[in-house]
């Protein structure tokens, strides 16, 4: 299956976290969108690995995707190492995709940044045919970052406020994460306080500067081409 769009996140609910409404926005559009999770997230606080693959699916088909995929790799043991680079090259000659998103490069979560590297550099080498000759070279996709927990340089925002109820809809699948449900194995974390009012917040903020209600932002290490300057905005 070639896909228009491939998202990687190192756990289930990254994606979600910083462009759900974007995914929603696309899908909506006809564009045929992906998600891979690194890994298995099985060092979180709250949840089983099981329940949370669960969940994933579950956001998955409330945003329309395609099809969710998990490489088992190690949760908080995410490294630039050959094992993990092919793993995340494989997935995208796999799709062959037109764009690939990949978490900001700065976050307070590890797991987050080395996921950057890692597809970084994975989207590099699945255009070298003499990289793991066994599976067709495909094209570089374009590469696009999106936030996570810290905001960093916004060089796009999305308006996803015709599909901002979708992203509250997908996030709200995580009630592992997001929900404070005590218990005997339940523990507080920053995720189970108030979470995804901040997220809203955060991209109602985004969204400020081009009076947009909601706004997702991303960030991109090659210049965006422009065609001619307008008033209009250009969309992702």
């Amino acid at each position: 299956m070639k896909l228009d769009i491939l998202i990687f996140g190192a756990h289930a609910d990254d994606a979600e976290i910083g462009m759900a409404g974007t995914i929603a926005k696309h899908t909506s559009a006809g564009y045929t969108v992906g998600l891979c999770d690194l890994t298995a997230a099985e060092m979180s606080s709250n949840g089983t690995v099981e329940l949370r693959k669960a969940e994933a699916q579950q956001a998955a088909d409330v945003l329309g995707a395609k099809i969710r995929t998990n490489l088992g790799l190690p949760d908080r043991g995410l490294y630039i190492t050959e094992e993990h680079l092919s793993a995340v090259t494989a997935e995208i000659r796999r799709f062959a995709p037109d764009i690939v998103f990949a978490p900001y490069w700065e976050d307070r979560h590890p797991d987050h940044m080395a996921c950057s590297k890692l597809v970084e550099e994975a989207v590099f080498n699945a255009k070298l045919r003499k990289y793991m000759p066994d599976k067709p070279a495909v094209p570089a996709p374009q590469l696009y970052f999106y936030f996570i927990n810290d905001l960093g340089r916004t060089d796009l925002i999305v308006d996803v406020t015709e599909h901002y109820e979708a992203k509250e809809k997908a996030l709200s699948c995580y009630r592992s994460q997001f929900q404070k449900t005590p218990g005997e194995d339940y523990v507080t974390t920053p995720l189970t306080e108030g979470y995804i009012e901040r997220v809203r917040s955060r991209d109602m903020l985004l969204g400020q500067r081009r009076l947009i209600p909601y706004a997702e932002g991303f960030a991109t290490k090659i210049p965006h081409t422009v065609e001619l300057f307008t008033a209009g905005s250009s969309r992702v």
